[in-house]
């Protein structure tokens, strides 16, 4: 009898160093609360998506590796521009401005992962760092005040820091939510 193949649920991202988790940490504090219907990610879990892979099997991770270990790119400044939403999947995120140097990472990386059998999103990259996500028609509802509220009175970011990293994720499903836990790191230089 042959051993099931084991596939693990990976994308590739960009970590946030502490002092920009510490601004958003605020951010979320001041928004949240305990009956909101929102399900709020922790600081730990945020990060900058550059490729969703989804479920890969053992021979598309041992493809992915070397692919990406051969990627050459400078690091990239990033910078967190605004508060936003995503109204259809219920979503609050804090916006990070596309700048030429992360579209280009991005675009790498897709392009490096691509003969591992991962085509690149047919739709347009909206970099963003998920802080919230509706439950159901209360939180939706929740999000919507919330939406007002920053539009009476917008909340300005202003962090800013310089990757010199992206790593490989793997995404663990668990009760209360994913968890993602780092599986490579792939320096930028």
């Amino acid at each position: 009898m042959r051993e099931p193949v084991i596939s693990m649920r990976l994308f590739l991202g960009i970590p946030l160093p502490p002092d920009t988790s510490g601004q958003l940490s605020r951010i979320s504090l001041r928004y949240q609360s305990p009956s909101d219907n929102l399900r709020w990610y922790p600081p730990e879990s945020w990060h900058i998506t550059l490729q969703f892979l989804g479920s890969v099997p053992p021979e598309g991770h041992n493809c992915i590796l070397p692919a990406i270990c051969d990627l050459h790119h400078p690091p990239v400044p990033i910078a967190l521009d605004a508060l936003g939403f995503f109204d259809r999947a219920g979503v609050f995120f804090a916006q990070v401005a596309l700048t030429p140097e992360l579209l280009s990472l991005q675009r790498r990386v897709t392009a490096a992962t691509f003969p591992c059998g991962f085509p690149p999103d047919t739709r347009p990259y909206r970099p963003h760092i998920t802080l919230a996500r509706s439950k159901g028609r209360a939180g939706a509802r929740t999000l919507r005040a919330l939406q007002s509220q920053l539009a009476a009175r917008p909340y300005s970011l202003s962090a800013a820091f310089t990757a010199a990293e992206f790593v490989l994720y793997e995404s663990i499903a668990t009760p209360s939510g994913s968890l993602y836990e780092i599986r490579d790191r792939f320096p930028l230089s």
